[in-house]
C-alpha cells in the first residue's frame, strides 16, 4: 500500500510549528532513551550504532513492522496520550482538528479522515513518537525491563536471547498493538537468527534491514589485522540500489559541456551525504555504488574528448589517473573509490 503524503497548507505549517515548539519541550524528557526517530540529538546512525553492538550479545532479534501505523493511529488515544502532557485548551483543540481535518485531492475533493495522522504535518512525527511511547515504550520499560530494543518512529528492533523468547515477546506485542488498535504485518515481521556462518544452523531468517543497513555475517578484520566473520550492518541493497538510480539521473554523460571541476560543485553535496551516512559501517559495501559513478564520468569523459572515443579502457585510465592526482575533486575519490589508473 501506498503511503499518501499529505501537505498542509502556509498557515497549517506555521501554526503546527507552534504546536511543536509548545509541546516538544513538554514530553522530549518523558521518551525512552532507545527511542531516537525525530528527537533533538538523536540519529539514526545512533539507533543503527546501539543495534549494532547488541546484536553481538543478543544472538536472537525481532524485526517489527507494524502494518500502516501512520494511517491507523486512533485518534482518541492520540489525545489521550497528548492530554497526559497538557492542559492546553488551544493545543489540544488545535490538534485534534488536526488529526481529523479532510485531505484535498488534485480534482478537488475531500476525503475524511476517521483514524490516522496526516504524512507530511510538521506536528505528525511527535504525535506518532508520542502515541508509540506509551503504546510500545513505557509498556515495555514496565513489563520486560531486560528486553532491550531500538525505535526509530514505527521501525522497531527487539533483541532476545533465544529463539523461544523472541517467539513469546512477539506474541506479547500483537496483544499489545491489537490494544492500541494496531497490528503487526504478518510477512515484513520476522524473527532473525544473528549468528556467524559457522554458528548459524538452518533458520529461515539470518538478516534483517534497519534504517538503510542491513545487518548479515560478513567478513571483518579486526584491529590486529586477523580476519573474522562478524554480524554488522552495511548499506542495504535497497539504498544501494537507489544511489545508483539517483546517479544515472543526474544524465552526467550528458553533459560535455561542462568541466571535471564543475560537474563536481554540482553533484559533490548528495554523495558526501551518502558517505558519511552509509559509510559509517562497514564502507566497502559502497563500491559497487561509486564504481557506477566512475563508469558515468567515463562515459563523460568519451563523449567531451575526441582521443578517448570509442576507448573504454582508455577512457578509464585517464579518470584512474586524473584521481590520483587529485583525489579531492568527488567525494568518492577522497575515500578511496577511485577508477583504475592502469599503468
Amino acid at each position: 500500500m501506498l503511503l499518501t503524503l499529505t501537505v498542509p497548507t502556509v498557515s497549517d505549517r506555521v501554526a503546527q510549528t507552534v504546536g511543536k515548539m509548545y509541546l516538544e519541550p513538554e514530553v522530549e524528557p518523558c521518551f525512552h532513551p532507545d527511542s531516537y526517530g525525530y528527537r533533538p540529538g538523536k540519529s539514526a546512525l545512533d539507533a543503527v550504532g546501539v543495534a549494532r553492538r547488541r546484536c553481538w550479545r543478543h544472538k536472537w532479534v525481532l524485526d517489527l513492522d507494524i502494518k500502516g501505523f501512520f494511517d491507523n493511529l486512533d485518534h482518541e488515544l492520540v489525545m489521550r496520550a497528548v492530554s497526559k502532557h497538557t492542559d492546553c485548551r488551544w493545543l489540544l483543540l488545535y490538534i485534534e482538528r488536526w488529526l481529523k481535518a479532510p485531505a484535498q485531492l488534485e480534482d478537488g475533493s475531500l476525503v475524511s479522515r476517521e483514524k490516522g495522522t496526516p504524512q507530511g504535518g510538521v506536528i505528525s512525527p511527535l504525535l506518532a513518537n508520542l502515541f508509540l511511547h506509551y503504546a510500545f515504550d513505557e509498556w515495555m520499560r514496565r513489563n520486560y525491563p531486560s528486553i532491550l530494543f531500538e525505535r526509530y518512529a514505527d521501525d522497531i528492533i527487539v533483541h532476545c536471547r533465544s529463539e523461544r523468547q523472541a517467539k513469546w515477546i512477539k506474541r506479547a506485542i500483537e496483544r499489545r498493538l491489537s490494544q492500541c488498535k494496531l497490528e503487526l504485518h504478518p510477512k515484513k515481521t520476522k524473527i532473525v537468527c544473528c549468528r556467524d556462518f559457522g554458528r548459524q544452523g538452518n533458520y529461515p531468517n539470518k538478516k534483517f534491514d534497519f534504517l538503510g543497513f542491513t545487518f548479515r555475517p560478513r567478513l571483518c578484520k579486526s584491529r590486529q589485522g586477523r580476519y573474522f566473520v562478524g554480524f554488522v550492518p552495511a548499506v542495504s541493497d535497497k539504498a544501494a540500489k537507489e544511489i545508483r538510480r539517483e546517479m544515472r539521473s543526474w544524465r552526467i554523460h550528458r553533459k560535455s559541456d561542462k568541466s571535471l571541476e564543475e560537474l563536481s560543485s554540482l553533484c559533490n553535496a548528495t554523495p558526501r551525504g551518502w558517505i558519511n551516512y552509509y559509510g559509517q559501517y562497514y564502507k566497502t559495501a559502497l563500491y559497487w555504488s561509486f564504481n557506477v559513478f566512475n563508469r558515468i564520468l567515463t562515459r563523460w569523459a568519451m563523449r567531451k574528448y575526441k582521443k578517448l572515443r570509442g576507448h573504454c579502457r582508455r577512457a578509464t585510465h585517464w579518470l584512474g589517473r586524473l584521481a590520483r592526482r587529485q583525489p579531492d575533486l568527488f567525494a568518492h575519490w577522497q575515500v578511496g573509490f577511485r577508477p583504475s589508473a592502469g599503468r
